[in-house]
């Protein structure tokens, strides 16, 4: 594994558990708070479920290398969401840096190969594969 390699996995995982982190702060903290504050934006509330799933699920299958690209893509879907609903009318520092940072990792493991040390490669790999075959 090369040092390109080394950091996509890092940046991976790290993606993967503030994800994960959200969305089960969204649950324990009350999804239905959450849902209130969605409508309060503006945005219907029972969107706050579907962003919430995506965090938690996204969040442990970004972690495990499992669909990372769908998983890459939803985030920064929600990313660009939130900087657009909520964050850009507080401004740069408190408001949207930090969904900008995640929204620039998003795509950029949407964009590379991030297979290394990933459940996709064991279960996508020509060599496992192939191997499997000639058992």
């Amino acid at each position: 594994m090369n040092k390109q390699e080394i950091g996509t996995v890092l940046l991976r995982v790290v993606l993967g558990l503030i994800f994960l982190v959200h969305g089960w702060d969204k649950f324990q903290g009350g999804i239905g708070n959450t849902a209130g504050f969605f409508d309060s934006i503006g945005v219907p509330g029972f969107m706050a479920y579907i962003v919430a799933v995506i965090e938690l699920i996204g969040g442990i299958a970004m972690i495990l290398g499992i669909g990372t690209k769908l998983a890459a893509i939803l985030f920064a879907i929600i990313m660009a969401g939130a900087m657009f609903s909520v964050k850009f009318s507080a401004g740069f520092i408190d408001g949207y840096e930090f969904d900008l940072a995640l929204l620039a990792m998003s795509v950029y493991i949407a964009l590379t190969n991030s297979n290394a040390l990933s459940l996709d490669h064991v279960v996508f790999s020509s060599d496992h594969n192939s191997s499997n075959r000639a058992a």
